[in-house]
């Protein structure tokens, strides 16, 4: 078994090694669930699994129909109730259902353009397994949807949440899949070491920038993408967006400066400074006389993180990832 993160990379290795795959998704929940709409499990001919639909409760079962809808190609949808007993074990209070929808993998073809091509929905019809791929510039596929479907299809991705549209005729799911969340940090520094491989944890993509190479090793961020470039030049490049968090740790006005403009220029979801009330005030001061407006300015998280009352760097770190997750759900956020 692999990691559960992006199961459809693993499908899409299994059909390039010949094998027979089945998806399965998460299409209702009712009570109490681990796993949300649109989580996902995926199933090779030999039992191979990676993924999961519901945290441990049902995946013996779904892997045995997944097995069936492989030998005779008919995807099926399962429902399944999870007692209160059975729920502590896998660590939820109390029960719920799931409704778990089945089917033979599309092709490589398909499941390339999903792991690959990135912000998309897959809308299938739940009666038959028929898809169409959409994506805010195009529609592809022989599943026929008008205008409000598509539409629909193109908010569900814009508010990444994958959900159930429901038709006269039958029913539709939109399965959305966007690219990663990301953090930038810029400051190669003690927080910062703690910070990335927090925030990778979480599911984040993680990039460090500083153009110091004593701090920004391999050696000091393992695991993580290190960039020695003035932190302006590199958000340039890596071009924040609405799924993209900024996090300047250095102190140096000359590093954490361009940074913030670049920042505050962007979509940015989130914005944050370390730094005392004191030295933010002057911080603000500098970025006004550099034509930052007062509504930008007040997108900053400074000082930056959640009030916690940790003081080590390792705890200033857990402060700043609550801060951003917080922030990424529309939650207040202290400032």
């Amino acid at each position: 078994m692999s990691g559960i993160d992006d199961p459809l990379s693993q499908a899409l290795a299994w059909l390039r090694e010949g094998k027979t795959v089945a998806l399965a998704t998460v299409v209702g929940t009712w009570g109490s669930s681990p796993r949300q709409p649109g989580s996902m499990l995926v199933v090779a001919d030999d039992g191979s699994f990676t993924g999961s639909v519901s945290g441990g409760c049902v995946e013996a079962a779904v892997v045995d129909e997944a097995l069936q809808v492989m030998a005779d190609g008919r995807p099926k949808l399962l429902d399944f109730g999870i007692t209160d007993d059975r729920a502590w074990e896998v660590g939820l209070s109390c029960g719920g259902e799931l409704r778990v929808f089945v089917e033979k993998a599309p092709s490589s073809d398909i499941l390339h353009s999903l792991v690959t091509t990135r912000p998309v929905a897959r809308v299938v019809n739940l009666e038959d397994g028929t898809q169409t791929l959409v994506s805010p510039q195009s529609v592809d596929g022989i599943l026929d949807l008008d205008a409000d479907f598509v539409e629909a299809a193109r908010k569900a991705l814009a508010d990444d949440c994958s959900r159930k549209l429901a038709r006269e005729d039958h029913s539709l799911f939109v399965a959305v899949f966007n690219a990663p969340l990301r953090v930038i940090v810029v400051g190669a520094v003690h927080i910062a070491q703690s910070l990335a491989p927090l925030a990778s944890l979480a599911g984040f993509e993680v990039t460090v920038i500083d153009p110091r190479q004593s701090f920004a090793s391999n050696e000091r961020f393992p695991d993580i993408t290190v960039r020695t470039d003035w932190p302006d030049a590199a958000l340039a490049g890596l071009a924040p967006d609405a799924r993209t968090a900024v996090v300047t740790l250095t102190h140096d006005p000359k590093l954490d400066d361009p940074a913030l403009v670049a920042a505050l220029n962007s979509d940015a979801f989130y914005v944050g400074a370390l730094g005392s009330r004191k030295t933010h005030g002057k911080r603000l001061a500098r970025l006004k006389a550099r034509d930052i407006s007062d509504q930008q300015l007040a997108r900053i998280h400074g000082p930056v993180g959640l009030d916690l009352g940790g003081r080590k760097p390792s705890e200033i770190a857990v402060s700043i990832l609550a801060q951003i997750v917080a922030a990424r759900y529309g939650r207040e956020t202290g400032r």
